[in-house]
């Protein structure tokens, strides 16, 4: 069933790290503040138990069942991740171990996904985007196509508890846009009319 409404695109940011004071949450405040009126962005942690298939069913935990309410409730989901040891972190890769499941009937199938990979080095996480590009296509989520967001040097490029470094954030949201365009392909929803016209 299509929707059709003018309402905004609502995507869900998960940051990949737990640290209070993360990059990866840096970014998506950075992303939340740049918005415009046809997007939303919710940041959500990633404070789960790990994946224990004997939990997973309809009693197990809330906390999971929420995490899984929510992604099924977005249009689409925003992943910042930083690399640890050259992959993925483990917390994220735990949640989303936890949105593929049950077996064919994730929450992740068909959702939009843009990931965003950052790190102090200049490669900007690229090893941990790769890793977590394979376990989205496992699961057919729908990766936004187009140039890799990655941003390298972070340290220096967030001020505040926010990304703020202009041409960082001006290619992010571009891809952000893309995501948005994504969504509103995926569940045919309407654009909102111009200001003004």
């Amino acid at each position: 069933m299509s929707v059709s409404t003018t309402r905004p695109v609502r995507l869900l940011g998960l940051p990949g790290s737990l640290r209070q004071n993360s990059y990866s949450l840096a970014i998506l405040r950075g992303l939340q503040a740049g918005l415009g009126a046809e997007a939303v962005l919710e940041i959500r942690d990633l404070q789960l138990p790990l994946y224990n298939q004997d939990e997973d069913g309809p009693n197990g935990p809330e906390a999971v069942h929420a995490f899984r309410r929510a992604i099924a409730e977005a249009d689409g989901l925003v992943i910042a991740t930083p690399e640890y040891n050259h992959g993925a972190p483990g917390v994220l890769k735990n949640a989303l171990d936890w949105a593929s499941r049950p077996y064919g009937q994730s929450v992740l199938t068909g959702k939009p996904v843009l990931i965003i990979s950052s790190s102090p080095a200049f490669t900007g996480g690229v090893r941990a985007q790769a890793q977590l590009n394979e376990t989205l296509l496992s699961v057919q989520a729908l990766l936004v196509p187009g140039p890799q967001v990655v941003i390298g040097n972070v340290a220096a490029k967030v001020q505040d508890g926010r990304l703020v470094d202009e041409a960082s954030l001006e290619f992010a949201l571009a891809a952000l846009r893309g995501l948005a365009a994504l969504c509103r392909s995926a569940s045919r929803l309407e654009a909102p009319a111009a200001v003004g016209s």
